[in-house]
């Protein structure tokens, strides 16, 4: 898919920039040995050129989630956290609770692509039950997704990863 002359140019601008993400899973069933997210996100990520230097398991905890965050966004090396799971409508589902109090920016066309490819895609009508999001927070990119794997798969590779370089530029300038 082919934008305009300026958003092309951008994204010429901005590739080779590698990012330095965080990837977070949030679920009260994973284990270690039992996250399929996680490791995709990672072979995702890496394979587009860009780095994981941190990777975490969490329970459903605001408190724990939050502290988290607000951790990775307080380093140095981390340009985008992104977590997994938490993002539906369940009960102990608490992710963006806990998260976007933080953000300064929404991208609500992060949460807005990421339904329509899933509705076009994968799921249909029940793409509408995801609260998926991205926002900026102090200079960096806080990604919010489904716990899936096929879920991170396709946030992943058609919403985030094409224009990842191109929306830490834009944070930053």
């Amino acid at each position: 898919m082919t934008g305009s002359a300026s958003t092309e140019g951008h994204r010429a601008a901005s590739s080779g920039n590698a990012a330095r993400c965080a990837v977070v899973i949030v679920s009260d069933s994973r284990t270690e040995e039992t996250d399929e997210s996680g490791p995709r996100a990672r072979a995702l990520i890496e394979d587009a050129g860009h780095s994981v230097v941190h990777r975490a398991l969490l329970k459903n905890d605001d408190a724990r989630v939050r502290s988290e965050v607000e951790t990775l966004l307080s380093r140095d090396d981390v340009d985008v956290v992104i977590l997994s799971g938490g993002t539906g409508l369940g009960a102990r589902d608490r992710t963006v609770e806990a998260v976007h109090p933080l953000v300064e920016k929404e991208l609500p066309g992060f949460g807005e692509l990421f339904r329509w490819v899933s509705y076009k895609e994968q799921i249909g009508t029940a793409a509408i039950l995801t609260r998926a999001f991205a926002g900026s927070v102090r200079g960096k990119l806080v990604v919010c997704l489904p716990g899936s794997k096929a879920a991170v798969d396709l946030a992943l590779t058609k919403v985030l990863l094409p224009e990842l370089a191109h929306v830490l530029r834009e944070i930053r300038r």
